[in-house]
């Protein structure tokens, strides 16, 4: 019996490419630098883009699209701690956004009067790795309560990632997490990822974060 082989993974990826490729063309026309924030629940994703936006807001038009399956707490919380322009996006149970849902969302959005773009993705360290939304980076946050050994359980999310930002550092101590060896497995992955650690809570690490994104915005 004849029989074929259909690759479905890899010929939706390869669309999701080419809608990515155009959609961050389309961005840069624009002169709007796009930022993907990628990371498991509890991270502490929008406690962080609280004290990134609060300083960048200052000198960038932004725009935030906080993307879940279902509820919309985090644009809630965004919108009433910064004030910029925020919009959810449901995904209908998927764990990831793809470009073309993106630049749905961008479209119902409305870009023109912006800056700079972030998006808050799904929290998870897989799915979303996988596909490209059309940005201009990549940065995944890795709390200390995860573990300092992810990078070599999921290894995608570090590799398309440029930016590593280890949050909750407070917390070492509790989680007998091990700096060194973390920074050892990202870059296993990734040579050229940037590492920071910072606390939201107290701000540590967190200016030296923020001045690292104002110079990539600032050279786009």
């Amino acid at each position: 019996m004849e029989y074929s082989v259909v690759k479905v993974k890899e010929d939706i990826l390869i669309e999701n490419n080419k809608k990515a490729d155009e959609l961050r063309k389309k961005l840069n026309e624009k002169g709007i630098y796009f930022i993907n924030v990628m990371a498991s629940p509890g991270s502490g994703k929008t406690t962080l883009l609280t004290k990134v936006i609060n300083v960048l807001k200052n000198r960038y038009r932004i725009g935030v699209l906080e993307a879940d399956i279902d509820g919309e707490v985090d644009a809630e919380k965004i919108a009433k701690l910064t004030g910029v322009k925020t919009i959810q996006v449901h995904t209908s149970g998927a764990c990831h956004l793809t470009a073309q849902m993106v630049d749905d969302a961008l479209n119902q959005f409305g870009v023109d009067d912006l800056d700079l773009v972030i998006l808050e993705n799904v929290g998870n360290l897989v799915c979303p790795a996988e596909f490209d939304t059309g940005s201009n980076i990549n940065m995944m946050l890795l709390s200390v309560p995860e573990g300092h050994d992810k990078p070599l359980k999921y290894p995608l999310m570090f590799q398309v990632s440029k930016i590593a930002v280890i949050t909750k550092i407070d917390t070492a101590d509790i989680f007998d997490f091990d700096f060194a060896k973390c920074e050892e497995y990202i870059h296993m992955r990734n040579k050229e990822a940037k590492i920071f650690k910072v606390c939201a809570k107290d701000g540590c690490g967190v200016d030296e974060l923020i001045s690292y994104l104002d110079k990539l915005i600032q050279n786009k």
